[in-house]
């Protein structure tokens, strides 16, 4: 019997399978799914792989498997879904197969330290009434051996440190005791709970709303008859959808299965599982996301292979999670760009989702109050169900809205970053004690310095981008590559101090609005002060229980918070996502201005919210302020179909980056001629021409892309796989990537 392998490797031209012979002692143990050891090539070192068929023979001299590793075994169903990723997303499959391991084993080199976390309890190996004998027939004299055999009788198989710690003594006591029989020492396994802290009140079930009843019974017969279908609740922000999705998983659980529920945000997760922990208690519950340690991954992974957790939150990669009996997929906030990986595997976690629910014929849920075009295109034509919430749920109403035009505040000689509309109601704000959040997409203090003697700006020396100041470092920072340098006071070029900051990032916001507000209390929320474990909660938690009177912050604030006291909502310079380089900046823009909007008012208190833009009459901008997603829709989809956007189409983009630029140009004409050839037959696909990236150069690496636009389907797949076969075949330098519908054009 021999093995089909895949060798567990980036290179492009080893992703193909290998035969191996399975020796006499493993032939019946070895499964598909098994992670192995292998000799290959000439290196004396063992290479990992991943067992994914076997057949009789194989037409090659094949060598053996040497061991199989144990603990890592994947199942049939998630090799046939890497399989299909593989295939879908252009990628190698040992890619996809380690988005099915458990975190912290997915490198060839295992720590084992992450497997599991063992601690030393202290336990008494003599009974107690013979330890009381023994202290009051004076057989033991030693005040802190007593002290510490006391400590044991009330507190028996406590940890080592804390035995330290609570009874005073040292570890040469400890070890005493143990040598001498009267105590014993063992090393037990103990979970990595990321729950320890947290002490929510159980909460009871809120009775639903017509509209949310009709949601809930439509989906709930889908349960009931263990069928697959796709569902879109369309739901304005506070309509109640998290209530919906209780109640579902409640059902689900009743029926003795599982359920995933998909977050965009690392900031939504925290009160997501509040809600859940409330409703369900801790022990069914496992979150995975990338905040929480390697360690405490680990130990939520193996409590869903265990079967001891029921419901499953997390970010996208949490869809990978081995889960058993699954029953319901949830993707909340569904239209966040966060579900479409930008690193190999390029995937999509709402393409991912369907797939496992199709195969699982379970339901599968997409909600959001501004859901992706491509989803809303599919539910009016019939291939998702439409669900539809028009009311919040606790009958608040939703907030108004006013545009200020940030052109006739310049007229008028205002250049702060605040308007004096917005000034006015945050002073009001304060006087009432409410909060108020502020909402500006760009981290920093300045985008962007400038000599204005000369023009020059300075850029990043590994990418060709504006560096960003950051005043409390006093440093320029590459939000792309990380690179950071001394700020500028004199110019390199020509010898001027006329160095001009130009821009305003989230630091900048802060210091003008203390400036402003002396006496008002303010935090900030972006990827700057959220680089601690659990910040993102700490930062929520303060601005809600501390009763902080301004949240300043980018998108993570905007997204599905519920803040009871917060009746105002800033939105300091609506025209950073409506400027961007992408067919998607329109829809970018109105999902998020009208997020964030949905921040204020939320309880029975009215909301306000202000946009401050340069562009009024943006249509986006228009719809946002009336929060009508439908007008809104209706305009977008007519130009994607004049000008052949998704949903219309797909867009295939080959991203081509190296060293040297010669190399860059030569295999991305490669790439386009191949690509001319092979569709001079095949119509409704448009083929462009190799154009330097929007940023042409990023850590040192020059970039091209080479992009398509048609129907991602078989004969589409089939015939891009063959291009980058023939590719890799001649270039061995270039990196190529491929990524189907991109989030980011850049």
């Amino acid at each position: 019997m021999v093995a089909e392998v895949i060798i567990n490797s980036t290179v492009k031209n080893l992703n193909k399978t290998f035969d191996y012979n399975i020796p006499a002692d493993i032939a019946g143990i070895i499964k598909v799914g098994d992670r192995i050891n292998v000799p290959f090539g000439n290196s004396k070192k063992l290479e990992e792989g991943f067992v994914i068929g076997f057949k009789e023979k194989s037409e090659y001299k094949v060598k053996d498997i040497v061991s199989i590793q144990e603990g890592f075994n994947l199942k049939q169903e998630q090799i046939e879904l890497a399989k299909w990723m593989a295939r879908r997303y252009f990628c190698n499959l040992s890619d996809c197969i380690k988005m099915m391991l458990p975190p912290g084993t997915t490198s060839k080199i295992v720590d084992n330290r992450v497997r599991e976390k063992n601690l030393n309890f202290v336990y008494l190996k003599k009974e107690s009434e013979e330890i009381d004998f023994l202290i009051e027939t004076k057989k033991l004299k030693s005040e802190k051996q007593i002290r510490t055999l006391q400590f044991l009788q009330e507190n028996d198989g406590v940890l080592i440190s804390d035995l330290e710690l609570f009874a005073d003594v040292s570890r040469a006591i400890i070890n005493t005791l143990e040598k001498n029989g009267y105590i014993e020492i063992v090393e037990k396994q103990v979970s990595r709970n990321p729950f320890i802290n947290k002490n929510i009140k159980k909460d009871k079930e809120l009775k639903l709303t017509n509209e949310q009843e009709v949601v809930y019974n439509s989906i709930s017969n889908c349960i009931e008859q263990a069928i697959y279908k796709e569902f879109l609740i369309y739901g304005i922000t506070g309509s109640g959808k998290t209530e919906i999705y209780l109640q579902l998983i409640r059902k689900t659980l009743e029926k003795n299965k599982s359920a995933i529920i998909l977050v965009p945000e690392i900031s939504l997760t925290p009160q997501m599982v509040d809600r859940f922990i409330a409703r369900f208690g801790q022990d069914i519950i496992a979150v995975l996301h990338s905040k929480l340690s390697i360690g405490e991954r680990y130990d939520q992974w193996q409590k869903i292979k265990k079967d001891e957790a029921k419901i499953i939150i997390g970010a996208r990669s949490a869809i990978f999670a081995p889960v058993k009996n699954l029953g319901l997929i949830i993707i909340d906030e569904e239209h966040d760009d966060s579900y479409k990986s930008e690193m190999p595997p390029r995937y999509n976690a709402k393409e991912i989702s369907k797939y496992i629910a199709f195969k699982n014929k379970i339901p599968l849920i997409l909600g959001s109050a501004t859901p992706d075009i491509n989803t809303f295109y599919k539910a009016q034509n019939g291939e998702v169900e439409f669900l539809k919430l028009t009311k919040r749920a606790n009958d608040s109403k939703l907030p108004s809205v006013e545009i200020v035009d940030l052109r006739e505040e310049l007229i008028n000689g205002n250049k702060t970053m605040i308007s004096r509309k917005l000034y006015d109601e945050i002073s009001n704000n304060l006087e009432n004690k409410k909060q108020t959040i502020l909402f500006l997409n760009r981290r920093g203090f300045s985008t962007f310095v400038m000599c204005r003697n000369c023009g020059y700006s300075v850029k990043c020396k590994n990418c060709n981008i504006t560096l960003t100041y950051h005043r409390k470092e006093n440093k320029l920072k590459c939000h792309y590559c990380g690179y950071e340098q001394e700020n500028v006071l004199v110019c390199p070029e020509c010898g001027s101090n006329k160095i001009k900051y130009f821009g305003a990032g989230t630091q900048k916001l802060e210091e003008q609005i203390n400036k402003m507000f002396p006496k008002a209390s303010t935090i900030r929320m972006d990827i700057d002060t959220v680089t601690k474990k659990n910040s993102h909660e700490e930062i929520l938690n303060k601005f809600k229980n501390d009763n902080i009177d301004i949240l300043i912050g980018t998108q993570m604030v905007v997204k599905g918070h519920h803040f009871p006291n917060v009746t105002l909502v800033g939105v300091i310079a609506a025209d950073s996502s409506l400027n961007m380089e992408n067919y998607r900046a329109n829809e970018k823009t109105f999902q998020i201005l009208t997020q964030v909007a949905g921040r204020a008012g939320r309880e029975n208190l009215p909301g306000k919210v202000i946009i401050q833009t340069y562009n009024p009459d943006s249509f986006s901008i228009e719809c946002s302020k009336k929060q009508d997603y439908d007008m809104f829709y209706n305009t977008e989809i007519k130009l994607r179909k004049q000008l052949n956007y998704p949903p219309f189409c797909d867009i295939i983009l080959f991203g081509i980056s190296d060293t040297e630029e010669k190399i860059v140009q030569e295999v991305s004409n490669k790439i386009y001629n191949i690509l001319l050839h092979k569709l001079k037959n095949i119509n409704n696909i448009n083929l462009y021409k190799p154009r330097p990236a929007p940023i042409d150069k990023i850590k040192n690496r020059y970039r091209y892309r080479v992009i398509l636009k048609g129907s991602l389907n078989n004969d589409s797949i089939e015939l891009i796989n063959d291009t980058l076969e023939e590719i890799y075949k001649i270039n061995t330098k270039a990196r190529i990537i491929v990524d189907i519908n991109p989030t980011n054009m850049m």
